[in-house]
């Protein structure tokens, strides 16, 4: 791995809380990690560590093959070749685009500085913008002459802090592909941080879920969804909600028992004798959901976001079960009515059972 990071555990001095505790994750050379979870987290402070701007207070960090930080040792900041985007993009207001992107390379030939301006600023589709300024451009140019000043000194390693925080909602998932395509072409291995799914699903190749200093899961989006590690994962990846279930064993089968129906034919489902008496919750994406009229499960809609596409329906057995699913927009049914359901689930998910795993998600 070129980014390693192994059992790390960041404290502020004078706190008793850890911010980052036993935090062990690694990331190729030339692939795009993210750092996602709430608010308060410890993704920034994690990123922070990486770039030699935090102590750890145990654990190591390594480069390359380099330990460049640890309990007994430290590589400053400026010594680990590492390239930072921040939020606010943090471009000098008096300095065109050429010079800001050439501001980290001033120690370099003129001739190979212009070379190299001109490279970086093609591989963010800028070329045509090098002498205009900074309040010339828009929010997502702007964070593409961020991005291209970071790269022009060849960082082994560059850094994302919520680069796109700033800008709108639509523009922010379109402009994480445009970044992806601008890493890869560069070569770049990169770890990004944001609170935003779309953003993380859109660029990363390996996502990391955190959760009070703690990484819950190291993995790439298919198996963030459909396989989580935890039940944070679980709740805080798509939609979804978790409902009573208990497994049987059937003609040397696993059957999932819930008030949906039997779920079977399952691959990777665990064994009855994992969970006491084979009770647990199961996970229910609202695309384990399917909308069926001629289904004998019935369910009210309680509530409905329209998605454009679809809707996203949260509904409620006779029972009391609320589950969710995802309907096309031309099943436009209204809140109160009863609508057929059955479940298609191709991927069991299990957890031990909570006694608030009926309650109502939102």
């Amino acid at each position: 791995m070129f980014l390693s990071v192994s059992q790390l555990k960041v404290r502020y001095t004078g706190s008793e809380q850890a911010a980052v505790q036993n935090v062990s994750f690694g990331l190729r050379a030339g692939d795009i990690g993210v750092l996602i979870g709430p608010s308060g987290c410890g993704k920034t402070t994690l990123l922070r560590a990486v770039a030699g701007l935090e102590p750890v207070s145990s654990g190591d960090i390594k480069l390359g093959g380099r330990t460049v930080s640890s309990a007994t040792s430290h590589v400053p900041a400026e010594q680990r070749r590492i390239g930072m985007v921040f939020q606010d993009y943090a471009l000098f207001p008096h300095l065109n685009v050429e010079r800001n992107v050439a501001f980290g390379i001033h120690d370099m030939p003129s001739a190979l500085r212009t070379e190299r301006v001109a490279e970086v600023l093609a591989w963010v589709g800028l070329s045509d913008t090098s002498l205009r300024y900074p309040h010339e451009l828009s929010g997502g140019q702007q964070q593409r002459v961020a991005l291209a000043r970071a790269l022009a000194p060849k960082p082994q390693l560059l850094l994302l802090d919520e680069p796109f925080s700033n800008l709108d909602v639509d523009l922010r998932e379109r402009l994480a592909h445009e970044v992806r395509g601008i890493l890869k072409a560069a070569g770049a291995t990169a770890l990004f941080v944001t609170h935003d799914q779309l953003e993380a699903f859109a660029i990363g190749d390996m996502i990391g879920v955190m959760s009070d200093g703690t990484l819950h899961q190291w993995d790439d989006a298919y198996s963030l969804y459909h396989r989580p590690a935890t039940r944070f994962v679980a709740e805080f990846i798509g939609h979804g909600v978790f409902a009573p279930a208990t497994l049987v064993e059937v003609d040397g089968q696993t059957v999932v028992q819930t008030a949906l129906g039997e779920l079977s034919n399952i691959a990777e489902c665990p064994l009855p004798s994992a969970f006491e008496s084979g009770h647990c919750d199961v996970l229910l994406r609202a695309d384990d959901i399917v909308h069926d009229d001629d289904a004998p499960v019935k369910a009210e809609i309680l509530r409905k976001a329209f998605r454009g596409a679809e809707f996203l329906y949260t509904l409620r057995l006779a029972g009391g079960q609320i589950v969710q699913a995802h309907v096309p927009s031309h099943h436009d049914h209204r809140l109160g009515e009863w609508i057929g359901i059955r479940p298609q689930v191709d991927h069991v998910v299990t957890f031990k059972r909570h006694t608030e795993s009926a309650a109502d998600p939102s």
